[in-house]
């Protein structure tokens, strides 16, 4: 392997990846993502000083791309930046002025009660394919945490754990749908739900299994990530405030739980106008 000429950008990358603040604090599959998307770009302009990389230079670069991928490119050289400021060998911050184009998308779609309602209809109970559901649904997590949820996690009632990417925890109780469905499937396994060969999940690999029960069900735009949202939406509805929120769904910030509440405010003013429209004196 060539070795990296000092200073060089190239160098610089290849000292972070090694490092242990890269190392510290994220998940393995966002560190895994990182260190591609860094690579690569060391690959691309490696040979060039990092001290005078600049902030024209990477808006040259991020309007190659999607948005998408200029947030996750951002996010990545955050880190990188970050890493080298601290040991010196920028004097000044490069991302600071980058601007990202807009996303137009929402992201994952949030699954409606008659989507659940069509799913729970295809996958009855005492099929993983329904243990699936209920997980994601009752409890609200991520996939990557809810691989890794077992039995081990819950005490009495009440179920215990970090969110991997975040490390915020959280304690929940079982609700009462979760509770029936888990007492139709074995009790001697270390995580609930497990693959064909009676390993755990990646969450990847969950991800695309569960995108065929969706289409099973004739649900081809619907995904697990949607069902954390629609979990969301369903506590707001009930009156779950946007701090009740946060700890039931390891949310970090105020502003991520605040968009169920006035997600919920707005389908109950819907109803409500609805409501109002049946009550007008039919003049036909």
């Amino acid at each position: 392997m060539t070795k990296a000429k000092p200073g060089s950008l190239d160098a610089a990358v290849k000292n972070y990846l090694a490092s242990d603040r890269f190392a510290d604090g994220i998940a393995d599959s966002t560190r895994n993502t990182r260190r591609r998307i860094l690579t690569k770009f060391a690959k691309e302009h490696g040979d060039k000083p990092v001290a005078l990389m600049h902030a024209q230079a990477l808006e040259n670069i991020v309007r190659k791309m999607t948005p998408a991928v200029q947030r996750g490119f951002k996010k990545a050289l955050r880190g990188f930046v970050d890493d080298c400021l601290a040991r010196g060998v920028m004097k000044t911050d490069p991302l600071q002025g980058v601007k990202l184009a807009k996303l137009k998308s929402t992201g994952h779609h949030t699954w409606s009660e008659d989507e659940i309602a069509a799913y729970e209809a295809r996958h009855p109970r005492g099929t993983k394919a329904r243990l699936a559901l209920e997980l994601l649904l009752q409890t609200g997590v991520a996939k990557c945490d809810m691989v890794r949820m077992g039995r081990q996690h819950v005490k009495a009632g009440l179920l215990s754990m970090r969110r991997q990417k975040t490390g915020v925890p959280f304690d929940i109780p079982l609700l009462p749908s979760l509770v029936t469905e888990l007492e139709l499937h074995p009790k001697d396994r270390m995580t609930f739900l497990m693959t064909e060969l009676g390993a755990p999940f990646t969450a990847n690999g969950f991800g695309n299994w569960f995108r065929e029960r969706c289409n099973e069900a004739n649900l081809p735009g619907c995904a697990a990530h949607g069902l954390r949202k629609a979990s969301a939406v369903r506590h707001a509805l009930n009156g779950a405030t946007a701090p009740e929120l946060m700890a039931w769904h390891g949310w970090k910030t105020l502003a991520e739980a605040q968009r169920y509440v006035e997600e919920a405010n707005r389908i109950r003013l819907a109803q409500a106008a609805a409501a109002k429209m049946v009550t007008l004196p039919n003049k036909g």
